[in-house]
């Protein structure tokens, strides 16, 4: 076997597989019998399974990787927290976590995370720990909530971010790529 034929052998794809919910319509026997027993409605469940993407995860892009970009909004200054809409966290995020934390994460729990933010490229900070998490909201949207990077970047309404998540080293990497008040931007 050739050099170049081994090294192609040990470089292993990444694990992607989508999450999506599978909802119960049809109740079984038993649990007709006890919806009748109880004299309640049969009430539709849903679960997060994985499932095999007939397409392939969604490629980053090393030039401009940025796959969630968000327009700050008072809200988000106010809860000083990003809005992920749930489309992006099914596709650009949970397909890189396993089953078990997609499951903590969709069922309410907060999920702590690190987020390094790259807007200065010769000086990345490190944002972790208990108060850096991402959650769940009534609509079934997300949040990521980093109260240090809003204060830090002096981030205000209509800014605009880039956001990705780097499954290679289970990151979120994050970047302010418009600054409202200083009309800067970083591309």
């Amino acid at each position: 076997m050739g050099e170049r034929e081994c090294s192609v052998l040990l470089v292993k794809p990444l694990l992607s597989l989508k999450k999506t919910f599978f909802y119960n319509f049809f109740p079984s026997k038993e649990e007709k019998e006890a919806c009748k027993l109880n004299n309640t409605p049969y009430i539709v469940t849903r679960e997060l399974i994985e499932i095999r993407d007939i397409y392939p995860p969604p490629k980053i892009d090393l030039e401009n990787p940025w796959q969630i970009k968000i327009k700050i909004t008072s809200y988000e200054v106010e809860e000083r927290a990003l809005l992920i809409p749930y489309i992006e966290t099914f596709e650009y995020i949970l397909r890189y976590w396993t089953l078990d934390m997609a499951k903590i994460l969709v069922s309410g729990c907060r999920v702590c995370v690190q987020v390094w933010d790259v807007t200065t490229d010769n000086a990345p900070k490190k944002y972790e720990g208990e108060r850096v998490y991402l959650w769940k909201l009534c609509n079934d949207d997300y949040a990521l909530s980093c109260i240090e990077l809003f204060n830090n970047n002096r981030l205000g309404v209509g800014d605009e971010i880039g956001l990705f998540w780097d499954p290679r080293s289970s990151n979120f990497m994050f970047k302010l790529l418009y600054n409202q008040r200083m009309r800067l931007i970083h591309l």
